[in-house]
């Protein structure tokens, strides 16, 4: 596992979006590139930052193909807290040559979740799977939707949010924990980790614990993200704010090994 450590949130997402962004180039197999994305607020610095280079000419989402981690259950693509309008306000109506057709969001008004979810996880693995998948952390380290104590080994499908979960996403539906959807359909810990690379974003002092958890702790259905110790190409990409719980020798370790990844 790589921790590169940047000095803020902005440094931060600036790393992740050139480190994405030389992937794409970089790729040369005959078939597109397979990206996985989150949502969440971790992620708009990085979105933004690959919306400039797109449009600047510096990067291209032609051959790009996008699966994103969830949805809410129940909630239409036009509703403003579906993830499917996040991800179009917050990045894909950004881009000047991504292809509609190879953007891959979970439909929370499936009539039948399950064959949703399976059809899914069909998709992904006809692309050759995913290349790279960005995500973000929760304060309790969970993965996507995929709350504490979910199977290490879990593929996509339908989840029960905890109340903790709901109160703390309530803050989006008028702060009434009761309006925030009580299920999702998320992808698994097991198809995450099945992909090529992980890129993780964790920043601020409410994810130092979860940070600590995931990079010095034992692999635990508690803490999900440390599936990651786990992964042959792991990395984690945070800000200062959020290595407070770090061991004063683990923060200075990968200070150094990562030192010519500072900004």
């Amino acid at each position: 596992m790589r921790v590169v450590i940047q000095e803020n949130y902005s440094k931060m997402c600036r790393w992740a979006a050139n480190y994405i962004a030389n992937k794409i180039r970089d790729h040369k197999e005959d078939r597109p590139f397979v990206l996985g994305l989150p949502t969440g607020s971790s992620p708009i610095g990085v979105y933004k930052e690959l919306a400039r280079m797109n449009q600047a000419g510096e990067l291209s989402f032609a051959n790009v193909v996008t699966f994103n981690m969830d949805e809410y259950l129940g909630l239409p693509h036009e509703h403003d807290q579906s993830y499917w309008y996040f991800m179009h306000d917050n990045f894909f109506d950004h881009l000047v040559d991504m292809k509609p057709e190879n953007i891959n969001i979970l439909n929370g008004m499936a009539e039948d979740p399950e064959k949703e979810c399976e059809e899914y996880e069909k998709k992904i693995a006809s692309y050759g799977g995913i290349d790279l998948f960005m995500g973000g952390i929760g304060v309790d380290g969970h993965l996507a939707f995929n709350e504490p104590y979910t199977s290490l080994t879990s593929r996509t499908g339908l989840r029960n949010l905890t109340t903790d979960t709901r109160i703390v996403n309530s803050r989006f539906f008028g702060n009434d924990p009761e309006a925030v959807p009580a299920q999702a359909l998320s992808v698994g810990i097991g198809t995450v980790t099945d992909s090529k690379e992980v890129l993780v974003l964790i920043n601020g002092h409410n994810k130092a614990r979860a940070l600590a958890a995931t990079v010095e702790g034992g692999v635990s259905q508690k803490w999900t993200w440390s599936a990651l110790q786990l992964h042959n190409c792991a990395i984690i990409a945070c800000d200062e704010e959020a290595c407070g719980e770090l061991t004063v020798d683990t923060y200075k370790y990968f200070l150094d090994i990562e030192k010519a990844e500072r900004l």
